[in-house]
């Protein structure tokens, strides 16, 4: 084009800031239309009386996916953020006198393993090592493809690649070929509750996230989450990124098949090319006029979704015993809560839940002497939530924690916040409440999922955990870089 492009981005997540930065390291002015008062999405900070909170993701795993985009600017993460590596990486209780604490170290790690089921180590290896592959693969190559045609994966060294990475089969019969012990078994199932589905309607190549967690670690920026999000937020602003804040879409104005501008309350902004970074469903059904959507609400409801959460957000006025940075309260039956979230969806019956310490490693998340808490219940996305239900729950986790510590914890809370499936529908727009976005099974994964490009609007692109690669946070990184890849790759052919 002969004069500078410009493109409107929706939203202020992981997604939306990478595909804005990409597109302005090469002449591109971008700038973001983010509704709510701060940058990060879901991964938003709460800041009560000298308590912050991560609100949403609070696990940063797959450091690779970081350095290679900030690697893409000249750039490193520690000019951005300060990384510490958990050891432990995180601890499962499976009752209370039964608990274990996973190593960061790979030898400690196997002698675990053996602990419970005498040759798993060995086992263990060729798990890993395939799970290795899987990663190199599909993390590598396969999850930054637009996926938008099969014709992306005919090439026969990579459909051989994805044969050997056993797409066809569920983890359930996966990592039971390896393992027997049930509490190795969920501990190998685990990572796999970051995809937004069960193990048995998860593809094997999701083993990767065993490579993940077990080979590349657990880590934690120092600042929490959020110290990412104002990393990436201060790379988007040095490459000439603009971010207005407060600035609700309300329409995109399609003419003739192409977006010709996006409007908020209080302005229009003119774009050559529109990103919705927002919730895809959203976008389509309220955004769009009926004749430029490209799916139908009997498609959105058909959609498998990955969990919404119950969250709480604790201030407490001391030190508490007995606990790690992240905990996992698998002391409740794995199998019911899964058919709560997924089979027949209802208010879990006794739900398992995690809980997040992060003032254990990090001395800023809260006062001296004292400690923030983030518990999170996963749970059914559609669910109708009321202060008597959050309250309920509360009460529940809150007496297995006191019961699980020893210690007397509820007189002791300074703050108290509550966020869920309702406030991400308020604050995100967040199909059926959702948390986590649409759940990666076989049917829902690469040229399954809704697509970056829209086949109504010329111009308009989606990113983010409704379409490609998935849900979590690394996947919507890599989102953002794919759709602005894509977006360069049309204009320069045009």
């Amino acid at each position: 084009m002969s004069t500078q492009p410009k493109a409107i981005v929706i939203g202020a997540g992981f997604a939306g800031l990478a595909a804005a930065t990409c597109l302005a390291q090469h002449g591109w002015k971008v700038t973001i239309l983010e509704k709510n008062g701060q940058a990060g999405g879901r991964a938003r900070r709460l800041s009560r009386q000298g308590f912050h909170f991560d609100m949403g993701p609070s696990w940063y795993w797959m450091p690779d996916v970081f350095e290679r985009y900030f690697r893409r600017f000249g750039k490193r993460v520690e000019d951005y953020y300060t990384l510490q590596r958990l050891d432990p990486s995180y601890r499962v209780v499976f009752g209370k006198e039964e608990q274990v604490d996973i190593p960061a170290r790979m030898e400690d790690f196997k002698a675990l393993c053996e602990s419970y089921e005498p040759g798993s180590s060995r086992r263990l290896e060729q798990f890993l090592q395939e799970a290795a592959y899987k990663y190199e693969v599909g993390v590598g190559k396969l999850v930054y493809k637009p996926s938008l045609s099969i014709r992306e994966f005919i090439d026969p060294k990579l459909l051989v690649d994805m044969l050997r990475m056993q797409a066809l089969q569920s983890f359930h019969k996966h990592v039971r070929k390896f393992f027997k012990h049930p509490k190795l078994i969920e501990l190998m199932e685990f990572p796999i509750l970051f995809l937004g589905a069960t193990p048995k309607n998860t593809p094997a190549l999701y083993s990767l996230m065993n490579y993940a967690d077990v080979a590349l670690g657990t880590w934690y920026p120092m600042g929490g989450m959020y110290s990412v999000v104002e990393g990436m937020l201060r790379l988007a602003q040095e490459q000439g990124v603009e971010v207005v804040y407060g600035a609700e879409v309300e329409k995109i104005d399609v003419q003739a098949g192409k977006a010709h501008s996006v409007h908020t309350a209080a302005q229009s902004y003119a774009a050559d090319v529109v990103i919705a970074g927002a919730d895809y469903h959203h976008v389509e059904a309220a955004l769009l006029e009926p004749a430029y959507r490209q799916y139908s609400e009997a498609y959105w409801q058909k959609r498998t979704m990955a969990p919404s959460a119950l969250l709480y957000y604790l201030g407490v006025s001391k030190k508490i015993k007995n606990l790690r940075h992240h905990v996992l309260f698998f002391d409740e039956d794995f199998e019911q809560h899964a058919h709560d979230i997924y089979t027949q969806p209802q208010w879990p019956r006794e739900p398992l839940f995690y809980l997040s310490a992060s003032s254990i490693t990090d001395p800023q998340a809260a006062p001296a002497g004292k400690e923030n808490l983030v518990l999170l219940i996963p749970i059914a996305a559609g669910l109708n939530d009321t202060p008597a239900i959050r309250a309920r729950y509360f009460e529940q986790i809150m007496k297995r924690l006191e019961y699980y510590t020893g210690e007397s914890i509820r007189p002791f809370i300074e703050v108290h916040e509550s966020y869920a499936g309702s406030d991400f529908i308020r604050d995100y727009h967040a199909f059926k409440g959702n948390a986590y976005g649409l759940a990666n099974t076989l049917k829902q994964t690469a040229i399954f999922r809704p697509r970056i490009k829209s086949k109504k609007v010329s111009n308009l692109y989606f990113t983010g955990q409704l379409t490609v690669p998935g849900p979590g946070v690394p996947p919507a990184l890599i989102s953002g870089q794919v759709v602005a890849d894509y977006i360069r790759a049309q204009f320069e052919k045009n």
